[in-house]
């Protein structure tokens, strides 16, 4: 009796002195409240869908809501980095609040992976933009498939309105020299804000201009205004949008204001119109299914796509990252960095991504397609 109860003391010391293996923490962060809610629900919904294991790891995912407001994101990544101690971070949803929280994501060394349009967010890649990595298409790779439709049906003059943030002018500062190249000329150049209730004085100038087509640089909800706006008015060229409006949510609320605009996105929005070799194809098809499943028919989106996608890559590069070291610590952190760097032909929902030293993005034209609302739905342009 005795020798039991010593080995049973034995073996209670030593199994308290196992550490316990230590969780992997990934803060996420959307605005699912206020203006952009409409593309923030979906990132926080898929969120709850991820992998709460990856490679025999527990995972916890810490979501926060920054109601659409830079000042809250950058409140809610301080939280994560300085209380919650997270291993990586994925959003925020809109290109303000991920420029603010730059800073604070580069002084903590943790990996972000950001979910919003700007490749600003990305370029130039500095020491400080490093520890970022983006699952939305750069603003170059839609604008070359805008422009070239454009061209294709003749347009030669173009008025651009955007939003009077970031957003909007780093589509301005992409989009406009290339379309010069593409021998497009903007003829008149508008802003607006996302919390705006009228376009029309920015909308009359835009017409006054008489430009072939229009460019909105915008997302979610506010982008429905300048084109409700223009048609209105009487306009009656065409009118393209960035895929910051690629949400069954755009066409919900615009109705017959956006029926026929043109747009450039990720390819899960028209997934059945793919062809059935596309390797995107079942990765989007299984994403839909699984969001659905949850949430309810027609409720999925590509901005939760672009979260699914975030998982993908943590997925690949989690089992590598510890190799070296174990969650939780600056090493782990740097070796998860490292790992989403060398992403090879991991293939999402929205694209295939292959990152590098130099292309924190590494998405390319498998990542994008033309389509038009027709009907009430996305339909794929066929050439």
């Amino acid at each position: 009796m005795h020798k039991i109860t010593l080995a049973a003391l034995l073996a209670a010391l030593l199994g308290n002195a196992l550490p316990a293996l230590a969780e992997i923490k990934v803060g996420v962060i959307a605005s699912s409240t206020g203006p952009t809610a409409a593309v923030g629900i979906p990132q926080k919904n898929t969120a709850a869908l991820l992998p709460a294991e990856i490679a025999g790891q527990k995972v916890e995912y810490i979501i926060l809501d920054d109601a659409s407001d830079p000042t809250h994101a950058v409140t809610n990544v301080k939280k994560l980095l300085s209380e919650h101690k997270v291993d990586a971070l994925i959003g925020p949803t809109t290109t303000p609040a991920a420029l603010a929280m730059l800073d604070f994501v580069a002084e903590a060394k943790t990996p972000l992976l950001t979910t919003v349009g700007s490749s600003a967010i990305i370029l130039p890649l500095d020491d400080k933009k490093k520890w970022v990595f983006k699952t939305t298409q750069n603003d170059d790779l839609i604008s070359e498939a805008v422009l070239a439709h454009m061209t294709a049906a003749g347009i030669k003059t173009l008025g651009f309105i955007g939003f009077n943030d970031p957003y909007g002018e780093n589509w301005f500062k992409v989009f406009t020299p290339l379309a010069e190249k593409a021998g497009i000329r903007v003829v008149a150049s508008e802003r607006y804000n996302r919390t705006d209730s009228s376009v029309t004085p920015q909308v009359l100038k835009l017409i006054s201009a008489k430009p072939d087509a229009v460019f909105v640089a915008a997302t979610g909800g506010p982008a429905v205004l300048p084109q409700a706006g223009l048609l209105e008015k009487g306009y009656k060229g065409r009118v393209y949008q960035t895929h910051g409006v690629a949400t069954q949510d755009f066409i919900r609320l615009g109705g017959k204001n956006v029926e026929g605009m043109l747009m450039a996105g990720g390819p899960m929005l028209v997934v059945d119109d793919l062809a059935d070799n596309n390797p995107i194809k079942p990765v989007a098809q299984h994403y839909i299914k699984t969001y659905e499943a949850r949430f309810g028919a027609g409720s999925v989106s590509t901005f939760g796509a672009n979260t699914w996608d975030a998982g993908l890559l943590l997925q690949k590069a989690v089992p590598e990252a510890l190799k070296k070291a174990k969650p939780g610590t600056p090493e782990f952190r740097i070796a998860l960095r490292d790992a989403l760097e060398k992403s090879k032909e991991v293939v999402g929902a929205q694209g295939v991504f292959n990152m590098s030293a130099g292309n924190h993005n590494g998405m390319d034209q498998r990542a994008r397609v033309m389509m038009t609302v027709k009907g009430g739905k996305w339909t794929l342009v066929k050439d």
